[in-house]
């Protein structure tokens, strides 16, 4: 595989912007290898620099389940460029993406648009802060919620990637104020609870975490932090950034059957665009600025070309057996990864929910940050270089989820399956 163009674009990125990326993971640090440079993406590939095509299952992160360039998508984006980029002003597109935000929500009575993941999460701790008029959040270990600094508290994806739980620069009585809990643990939880009775203004989570590779809740979890939340008068947030529109169109609440106070959205709702949003029950949304006082602003907040693209791509997946047909794909993508693990008597462990997966290198099963970390990095590292050299393209992080794509087709699966067989024979 030729990528001296890539090389040498990030040898050049290196000396402009730290590390030559632009978000930590992109780095490929922990593959052991450069990063390559994307030049265009079509469907379920990506094309880098120096001409190489790679199927792929990072998907910008989650936001592609169309696949790259939806004519649809494309079109809608373009119309709204040539009406005008931005105008820090209404639009009716922000009113049609909030209706079907809520539409697919029911527990969504109002949302607000913002640019992006860690927004939408720091504004509804804001918010549930400003409702209860408590101090203290409690989050999972391993889950991450974008980079404000109360949620870089042993969160996961790149912070876990790099060693680095607990970022410098946060200070201490920002972090004093946020309690860290193991994922899965509703007894742990409680525990908490008790200890700080009345602190506490919200219990945030990623229903699906997929920042720690790819953990569902167990059985009676997602239950508990409901039951939980009533009895202590805590705010619930359920951080659907990468799994709302994803598992199911209603997210993972609609999959799980057990809804938050306040729900947080971004990724498959912009189309690809810049975009965030956070909405939930109008008795909290109703005490944000202007109408109360919990502040919250953006400059591009409802940005009509993330809305039009968000709206065209939720009317794609309105449409009938959409998400059947990923979950066919990813299940026959599962079935084929895990024969071939067998066939090399590799201990590996594949982990999915929808079109969300990742595969670990242990035994497993994975269940909690401490389970994920067990993971044989090393090993990952050479299956991502080995399946990158067959033109496969996985997150370069043992520790974030893959996204299957509408756009996949039948030869992408068994291509995926051939290169996964000769990489475990590599190993």
């Amino acid at each position: 595989m030729n990528d001296s163009r890539s090389s040498a674009l990030f040898a050049k990125a290196k000396t402009l912007i730290p590390g030559g990326v632009n978000s930590p993971v992109r780095a490929f640090k922990s593959v052991g290898r450069d990063p390559l440079f994307i030049a265009r993406a079509a469907g379920s590939k990506i094309y880098d620099v120096d001409g190489n095509a790679y199927i792929d299952y990072v998907g910008s992160w989650g936001p592609m389940i169309l696949g790259h360039c939806h004519p649809r998508v494309v079109e809608a984006i373009q119309q709204a460029a040539r009406d005008g980029a931005s105008y820090g002003a209404p639009t009716e597109k922000e009113i049609i993406l909030a209706e079907m935000v809520c539409a697919a929500y029911p527990n969504i009575e109002m949302v607000r648009m913002v640019s992006s993941g860690t927004e939408a999460t720091m504004s509804a701790i804001r918010l549930a802060r400003g409702y209860t008029g408590r101090d203290k959040i409690l989050k999972f270990d391993g889950c991450y919620h974008g980079h404000a600094d109360s949620l870089l508290v042993k969160a996961g994806s790149g912070a876990a990637t790099f060693g680095v739980p607990t970022s410098p620069g946060v200070p201490a009585d920002f972090a004093k104020h946020t309690l860290t809990a193991t994922y899965n643990d509703l007894a742990e939880v409680k525990e908490m609870v008790a200890a700080n009775r009345g602190e506490l203004a919200c219990i945030i989570l990623e229903p699906v975490a997929g920042n720690m590779g790819c953990v569902a809740p167990k059985a009676g979890f997602l239950e508990g932090l409901r039951a939980l939340c009533d009895a202590e008068g805590i705010v619930l947030i359920v951080d659907e950034v990468m799994t709302g529109f994803r598992v199911a169109y209603g997210g993972a609440q609609e999959r799980f059957k057990v809804y938050g106070d306040l729900v947080c959205l971004g990724k498959i709702i912009g189309g690809g665009l810049p975009v965030g949003a956070f909405g939930g029950k109008r008795a909290i949304m109703e005490k944000l600025s202007p109408l109360g006082g919990v502040y919250q602003a953006g400059t591009l907040s409802g940005n009509p070309l993330a809305m039009a693209a968000g709206i065209a791509t939720l009317q794609l997946l309105q449409e009938e057996g959409f998400y059947a047909r990923i979950e066919e794909k990813s299940a026959y993508l599962e079935k084929g990864l895990l024969e071939a693990a067998q066939e090399c008597a590799l201990p590996t462990c594949w982990q999915r929910v929808g079109g969300m997966f990742c595969t670990y290198f242990q035994t497993g099963p994975v269940e909690n940050f401490a389970d994920a970390a067990k993971s044989d990095t090393a090993a990952f590292g050479k299956f991502f270089r080995h399946l990158l050299e067959q033109g496969i393209n996985l997150a370069p992080s043992q520790f974030e989820a893959g996204f299957m794509s509408i756009a996949h087709t039948q030869d992408d699966l068994d291509r995926t399956i051939d290169a996964a067989r000769k990489a475990f024979k590599g190993l």
